[in-house]
């Protein structure tokens, strides 16, 4: 039987805090898809889950959003959903870009919710968040990173894993949390880029696991 490595205990007071972009990523680069149902049990099944957010930039104006059917699962399925229009810029090739950058939102509610916490769980290689991590171990509470360190490049910065309490490599956890092979649909062939959302970037359709 498969275990996830950590330390978890059975009373403590955890949330989850999934930079979505940044988890898709990392999954991508891995060659998995996330089965979101799988993700929140397993956790469930390690403590006290207070919360599980999921932070995503939304483009308004598209007829239809490939990203959107995912976020009403989740929202519907456990999740608490934290949205906001993402913007959009011409780069200097004068090709249309999307960006949505979610740190703010993310690092809000990490503190707002740190006086009823024991664990944060950070789904995230983004190297910004370090002094986050740091400021919450300041008040007693314990930090595990989620990312990895095996694809090429690593997804997540070096001062975040040597930072927080515990790093969770996600590859390592991919057989807890991964879709089943029949499951799978074939992923986009653009890569996003770590803190942005550029318009084909949003996790397609395929990868909401049918509820």
């Amino acid at each position: 039987m498969i275990a996830m490595k950590g330390h978890f205990y059975e009373n403590e007071r955890a949330a989850l805090f999934i930079d979505g972009a940044n988890l898709y990523s990392a999954a991508r680069a891995l060659g998995f898809d996330i089965d979101y149902r799988r993700l929140l049990n397993v956790f469930r099944e390690k403590g006290h889950l207070v919360r599980a957010y999921y932070y995503t930039a939304l483009v308004e104006d598209q007829e239809y959003s490939p990203i959107r059917p995912l976020i009403d699962w989740l929202d519907y399925n456990g999740y608490t959903m934290v949205t906001k229009p993402a913007k959009e810029f011409t780069d200097a090739m004068g090709r249309r870009k999307i960006k949505g950058n979610m740190d703010i939102e993310l690092a809000i509610d990490v503190l707002e919710m740190a006086d009823h916490l024991d664990h944060v769980i950070l789904f995230s290689g983004d190297g910004d968040f370090r002094r986050l991590v740091e400021a919450v171990q300041r008040r007693g509470i314990r930090v595990s990173v989620v990312s990895t360190i095996k694809s090429a490049p690593p997804m997540v910065a070096d001062e975040l894993r040597r930072q927080a309490d515990e790093f969770i490599e996600l590859s390592e956890l991919a057989p807890l949390i991964a879709r089943t092979p029949s499951e799978r649909a074939p992923r986009p062939a653009v890569t996003p880029r770590e803190g942005d959302a550029d318009i084909d970037d949003a996790p397609p359709e395929s990868l909401m696991r049918s509820a």
